[in-house]
């Protein structure tokens, strides 16, 4: 029977973090860095990918590689699995973190459900579930070839639970529909993965509940007094998770969606 230290460590792995220069891709980033893997990260931010990669070298002395990437390209979506088997050696773990969000300058999106607009469902739905179909795709091969492969998406709660708009009251806040129905499809498209790629190629799910970004304090308030665990999640939070289901410590876990909510979806 192996030891702890052996059933998560990723010495000799490769993994793949997509939206990996934002806050929890980068600490995703960090955790599969830290148990021994290369990572490569990938954004469309790319003043951000660099200083990102930069950073954890510096704390983990890790290998870390990075590609700008727009997941709205098919082709280049397509064609990143072959470029950093090429690169790094393999492809061992995918974590698919990228998101469309959107912004408030976006016709369309941040705005009551009778104003939303198509082209931004369209575009949230391309980003969140499309590009995860191509790029899994893309990367099954080498997932395959691993005989360790990964895949972990990253949804939210709100593809678990529809909105309270309670905590929005009085602020300028959003929550498209676009945005829970696409991460709710991300979830059953990890449940289709999960049986369709076994035993070969584990598939699981992250949902992040809320995390502090400097949300108006009115919003905050009525978030954290909703949440058993009495406070919004920070980037660390999500560590453990992606670390467990990218190593061996969940060789027999698939299909399965971890909510790290403080307890909201407990209620």
């Amino acid at each position: 029977m192996r030891r702890i230290e052996q059933l998560m460590s990723l010495s000799g792995r490769t993994a793949v973090v997509t939206g990996g220069a934002g806050h929890i891709g980068a600490a995703m980033a960090e955790a599969l860095a830290e148990a021994g893997a290369t990572v490569v990260l990938v954004d469309r931010q790319r003043d951000q990918l660099q200083p990102t990669a930069d950073g954890i070298r510096s704390r983990t002395s890790a290998r870390v590689e990075t590609f700008e990437l727009e997941l709205a390209d098919e082709y280049a979506v397509r064609a990143l699995p072959e470029q950093v088997a090429q690169l790094c050696g393999g492809l061992d773990i995918l974590v698919n973190c990228a998101a469309f969000v959107g912004t408030s300058q976006l016709e369309g999106w941040a705005v009551p459900f009778e104003q939303q607009k198509t082209p931004a469902w369209r575009a949230a739905f391309e980003v969140n579930v499309t590009s995860v179909f191509e790029l899994v795709q893309a990367s099954l091969p080498w997932l395959k070839r691993s005989g360790k492969g990964s895949v972990i998406n990253i949804s939210s709660l709100y593809g678990v639970v529809g909105p309270d708009w309670r905590l929005y009251e009085g602020t300028a806040m959003g929550n498209p529909a676009a945005y829970g129905a696409s991460k709710g499809a991300l979830i059953q498209l990890t449940n289709w993965l999960s049986t369709t790629l076994a035993p070969n190629v584990r598939v699981n799910t992250i949902s992040p509940g809320g995390v502090w970004r400097n949300q108006p304090e009115t919003f905050t308030k009525r978030y954290v007094e909703r949440t058993p665990m009495g406070r919004m999640a920070i980037e660390e939070d999500f560590k453990g998770a992606a670390l467990y289901l990218a190593s061996d410590l969940s060789a027999y876990v698939t299909g399965q969606n971890i909510v790290v909510d403080g307890g909201w979806c407990a209620w």
